[in-house]
């Protein structure tokens, strides 16, 4: 389902537009792709609360707060803490930027903006290609489950075309500048990216090379739908899923009993939860409650009730039952709750890599690396990497002080992975550190 900002939303008490609208504060004249004197490139893109967020290629990241003069605190991740690499910039309109000593400049794109027709909605677009007349393989960005626009948070826009790959962003519909409704249906959403292919082939002309779909999270069931619908160039999925989103909420809330050192017998009781949220879901927000309360009744004084948390039952579990009844249908709006992605994935014949998260409890990964395993073993043009001690989003953490995960950055190798198989259909390369299965006829050597 990988509806975790959407869901926190509601705890707060915020509805989608004004979230939104702080999050679009940032200063944007600053939001860009530079090249640094090092060699490296750093990537700003918007934050919420008028704050930037700094990416390298190689996983990096550190969230910045505006100082005085031009000059920004960087703190590390996503933990608060400061990390030393501040920024300076100019005026807006000038394209220097020092990163702690280190001088560069913004990197000039090919942009593009566009409105394209995807069934009864028009849909706000973006083509950014690196500077040039020649092909480039292009990306098209498929989104998760959230609600804010693509076009303004996506750093991939910019990071992919800063490598010499194109990368076309739009906004999910009912979202940003996209028109229709705000939909969970993985056939509606397959769709708006098979149209986002297309114009993003019109808009590139005789620049485009290979094309092939980019996804995160949800998107992992709607990228290979879509690629099974129109035959793209290539799939790359991180952090999906090879399940239903009803066994999603079974396994999240089994690996999170799991990692809190408890074994199956606790396990089977802490399924009740999952089941009384699925019968929520399931009858669209109108009956199910009683369960979880009797659930919670039942539990709620175990030791093992704090690391009951799901995809969504954490939530649940912290939303009153009227909010519920009255947000939740809108939320989850067409989500297909038994949708099952494996007919489409062993008869996908377009090549693809899926990049999952070790310790993800928000998607877990163990039953959908399985299931690839044996469709690699099965012949399928499917590459897995599992990256260790990484979460939702491929991130890698740290322990909080109340015991929730600080994200601290991505692997190193993630990003250079993608840009491989982007270019060529297959990851060639060393990737410390990072278990990986490729196909076997994929002309690499296994590990």
């Amino acid at each position: 389902m990988k509806l975790p900002e959407i869901l926190i939303a509601i705890v707060a008490g915020l509805t989608a537009t004004p979230l939104l609208a702080a999050q679009e504060s940032a200063p944007a004249c600053h939001v860009g792709a530079y090249a640094l004197a090092d060699g490296s490139i750093l990537d700003i893109g918007n934050a919420p609360d008028g704050k930037l967020r700094w990416r390298r290629t190689d996983g990096r990241t550190g969230l910045l707060t505006p100082g005085e003069g031009g000059d920004w605190r960087s703190t590390l991740g996503w933990t608060d803490r400061p990390d030393g690499n501040d920024v300076r910039f100019g005026a807006c309109g000038d394209a220097a930027i020092d990163l702690h000593g280190v001088t560069g400049g913004r990197i000039d794109f090919d942009v593009r903006e566009t409105r394209f027709a995807s069934g009864d909605a028009t849909l706000g677009g973006r083509l950014v290609l690196p500077r040039g007349g020649g092909k480039v393989p292009i990306v098209i960005l498929v989104h998760g489950s959230e609600h804010d626009s693509a076009r303004d948070f996506y750093a991939l826009q910019r990071l992919f075309p800063a490598v010499g790959i194109g990368a076309f962003v739009y906004d999910k519909r009912g979202t940003g500048a996209s028109g229709g409704r705000y939909t969970q249906d993985y056939l509606v959403l397959a769709e708006d990216a098979i149209a986002a292919a297309r114009e993003a082939r019109r808009l590139a002309g005789d620049r485009a090379g290979r094309i092939g779909y980019q996804a995160g999270s949800q998107g992992g069931w709607v990228a290979p739908l879509a690629a099974k619908i129109e035959p793209v160039d290539f799939v790359i999925v991180g952090f999906g899923l090879a399940v239903s989103p009803l066994d999603e909420e079974r396994e999240a809330i089994a690996e999170g009993i799991r990692l809190g050192g408890y074994g199956p017998d606790v396990v089977a009781k802490a399924l009740d939860f999952a089941e009384a949220s699925i019968a929520i879901l399931s009858s669209n927000f109108t009956a199910g409650f009683d369960r979880l309360e009797a659930a919670r009744a039942r539990y709620k004084d175990e030791p093992w009730f704090r690391f009951v948390r799901g995809d969504v039952t954490h939530v649940f579990l912290q939303t009153p039952e009227a909010e519920l009844r009255a947000r939740g249908p809108a939320l989850f709006a067409g989500i297909p709750l038994h949708h099952d992605p494996m007919p489409i994935l062993r008869n996908l014949a377009v090549p693809q890599l899926w990049a999952l998260a070790a310790d993800d409890l928000d998607a877990p990964s163990g039953e959908t690396s399985r299931r690839l395993r044996q469709l690699i073993a099965d012949g399928r043009p499917i590459s897995l990497a599992v990256f260790p001690r990484t979460e939702h989003g491929i991130f890698e953490y740290e322990p909080g002080p109340d015991g929730e995960r600080l994200s601290t950055r991505q692997p190193e190798t993630y990003f250079r992975m993608m840009a491989d198989f982007v270019r060529q259909g297959r990851i060639a390369g060393d990737y410390p550190r990072v278990d990986i299965a490729r196909p076997r006829d994929d002309g690499s050597q296994r590990k």
